[in-house]
């Protein structure tokens, strides 16, 4: 084997160093189970401390915003409600170069086509991660406004966490438990963390969350 020197290469001495790694959840709170990405990672946030070089982004809606996240990370791990034609609550990984695939098979909300560009842009850029893994799960509702996850996409948020948690271990993130009693800022804004987002959602009853209630069909008939 020839050695550095002679063939005039460089060694890198950060080569076998961890990170960065960037833990994106990706979706819109305020729409049920598209919301499934922004709990994981909100849920890691609370759960979880972890190595300088770990990241952990709210990712929201953003679209191309996000683009800096991911020509900066080594690896990528993205948690998302993809509509993979599975039955609710049903998680699937997906791997690297098959990962903008997925995200742009059905477009459920402006989020996914907008990643699937940041993906490209990134790798256009010469800026991509080496590794990306998806974590998705098939959602059951995401009509209803202002609602939050369905019980089977909220089971499966700790399936979720538990397989990105495996992956960020052999990432060297060195995931620590948090304090339960620590108040430390969250991921998320404090008004919209879930149980406090819960606790003050007013019923389907008090709220209409299907568009605005003078419009609908039989608000129009009583009015006629």
């Amino acid at each position: 084997m020839a050695d550095a020197q002679a063939t005039g290469a460089v060694p890198d001495p950060f080569a076998n160093e961890p990170g960065p790694v960037v833990v994106l959840g990706i979706g819109n709170l305020l729409w049920a189970d598209e919301g499934f990405g922004v709990r994981c990672v909100e849920a890691l946030g609370q759960r979880y401390g972890f190595a300088g070089h770990v990241q952990l982004v709210d990712g929201g809606t953003q679209g191309l915003y996000l683009l800096h996240h991911v020509q900066s990370a080594r690896q990528l791990l993205i948690f998302d409600a993809i509509d993979y034609g599975l039955a609710p609550g049903t998680l699937k990984v997906v791997e690297d170069e098959d990962v903008p695939r997925f995200l742009g098979a059905k477009k459920m909300s402006l989020h996914q086509t907008g990643f699937q560009e940041v993906l490209s842009l990134a790798q256009l850029t010469g800026h991509y991660p080496e590794r990306v893994l998806l974590i998705g799960c098939q959602p059951e509702e995401l009509e209803d406004y202002g609602g939050s996850l369905r019980p089977c996409v909220r089971a499966a948020l700790e399936d979720a966490l538990a397989l990105g948690l495996q992956a960020l271990r052999a990432w060297g993130a060195a995931p620590v438990p948090r304090d339960p009693a620590a108040t430390d800022d969250g991921v998320t804004l404090p008004s919209l963390a879930l149980e406090r987002y819960e606790g003050g959602r007013p019923s389907a009853e008090a709220a209409c969350r299907v568009g605005d209630a003078r419009f609908l069909p039989a608000a129009a008939a009583h009015a006629d």
